[in-house]
């Protein structure tokens, strides 16, 4: 019979174990900070009806679905979790309390070009909060609160969190009367940091802006000094669309409570280059960098969005929320060598049998396992030596044999694999090894 090749198709990420141990502890400390600030879990399915998932789509988003058409079934993969959320909201609102506050770690699909660092299947992990009718601005506040919380425990630092407002640039493409390509330029601003300022020049010009307002928008997008002094330099700029004004309004008390949360201008920094390309953001939008390496880009972006749930809904359910790529994040911790280098483990004891009496073996596994301690047994026919290379390469901390002498009398013979020092043990007297084991 003719073997197949065993391959793995390009843009989805497959992991050893070890590796996939510190991505499920990436993805377990995102979790239990999540809910440390009272987000609920949520999980929708990876297939919707097109028409359901595809209501708000177009450009970009369109090009990149993965489009499933069986008989009469028309379904597509998600693309992402905050469309599906909106769907999710206004199908259960009488069921929900609100603001609602969810969290959700899933895997979503984009055909993507295949290429480094860019993936077809990939985990966000998402937050968002949803008001009924009204949403305070506080909440956008918050979230770099959570953005920080986040990234301090999952062991990174010297990250900053950038922060911009969608009315007032909107507002500002109005002042200089070129709104009609709102969103095309707000993308290809977004991309001054990746393409350099002469190729967004030029990607301005092709889109038929003309060089006055290139200037003037690029003068007025490249603002320095402290975000206090940034602030400020907008609102001397005593420009009198409503629009405009608005952003700035909100910007400026989102910032004002943002320090009330404890963060510095180390962390959060305005940037008027920083827009976020999809287009249903209304307001407040957030990108994350790490500083010392901002070629990986952003890991951390979102934003506040007014008008998600219109397709699906009359009744007005504005939100903000933030959405981690971890898959990519993940490949470029990985990459860069940031992750905290630590030795997975996920079994406290392996019990090697020395008889073929498995009677009080099991026995001793049961209570190891009643008392929670992560616990296997080694049945195979090796070598000790074997076994033993078998522990230390899963970072077992503790052996434990079992023959007929630890049978006859009731013991078991411990071994400990970092100081190989050994003792023969009533298994009552497990529990001191808990806090070896624990630390």
């Amino acid at each position: 019979m003719k073997k197949v090749e065993p391959r793995t198709l390009s843009g989805f990420m497959e992991l050893l174990p070890n590796d996939q141990l510190k991505f499920n502890k990436i993805a377990d400390t995102i979790r239990q900070t999540f809910e440390k600030f009272g987000f609920l879990p949520l999980d929708t399915p990876v297939i919707e009806a097109s028409e359901v998932l595809l209501a708000k789509a177009g450009g970009e988003t369109e090009k990149q679905i993965y489009q499933i058409k069986r008989g009469d079934s028309d379904l597509t993969l998600r693309f992402d979790l905050t469309v599906p959320l909106a769907k999710y909201v206004a199908k259960n609102y009488g069921f929900l309390n609100f603001p609602f506050r969810r969290y959700q770690i899933g895997k979503v699909y984009r055909g993507e070009r295949a290429q480094k660092g860019r993936f077809r299947e990939f985990y966000q992990c998402d937050i968002d909060i949803i008001g009924d009718g009204e949403l305070n601005l506080i909440n956008d506040a918050e979230i770099p609160c959570i953005i920080n919380s986040i990234f301090n425990n999952i062991g990174l630092s010297d990250y900053v969190i950038k922060l911009n407002n969608r009315k007032l640039i909107t507002g500002y493409f109005e002042h200089l009367t070129i709104e009609n390509n709102n969103v095309k330029i707000m993308r290809i601003i977004d991309k001054i940091s990746k393409i350099g300022m002469g190729d967004v020049i030029n990607e301005l010009k092709k889109i038929n802006i003309d060089s006055n307002s290139i200037n003037e928008l690029l003068s007025f997008v490249n603002n320095n000094g402290s975000n206090e002094e940034k602030i400020n330099k907008i609102k001397a700029l005593e420009i009198e669309n409503p629009l405009f004004k608005k952003g700035v309004k909100e910007l400026e008390f989102v910032y004002n409570y943002i320090k009330l949360f404890g963060l510095n201008d180390d962390i959060i920094d305005i940037d008027f280059k920083i827009s976020r390309g999809l287009d249903y953001y209304t307001g407040t939008v957030y990108e994350t960098f790490l500083k010392n390496n901002p070629e990986i880009g952003s890991i951390c972006s979102g934003g506040r969005y007014d008008n998600l749930a219109e397709f699906y809904t009359d009744k007005p359910l504005p939100g903000v929320g933030i959405s981690i790529g971890l898959t990519r994040l993940f490949d470029k911790l990985l990459e860069y060598d940031l992750i905290k280098e630590e030795k997975p483990k996920i079994s406290d004891f392996l019990i090697i049998p020395m008889t073929d009496n498995y009677e009080y073996i099991i026995n001793i596994y049961n209570k190891l396992i009643i008392k929670n301690f992560n616990t296997q047994i080694f049945y195979e026919k090796r070598s000790l030596k074997s076994i033993i290379n078998y522990a230390v390469k899963l970072n077992i901390p503790y052996i434990i044999f079992i023959g007929d002498d630890e049978i006859n009398n009731q013991k078991i013979t411990i071994k400990n694999l970092s100081t190989y020092e050994q003792k023969t043990i009533d298994i009552e007297e497990i529990e001191r090894y808990r806090k070896d084991i624990n630390e």
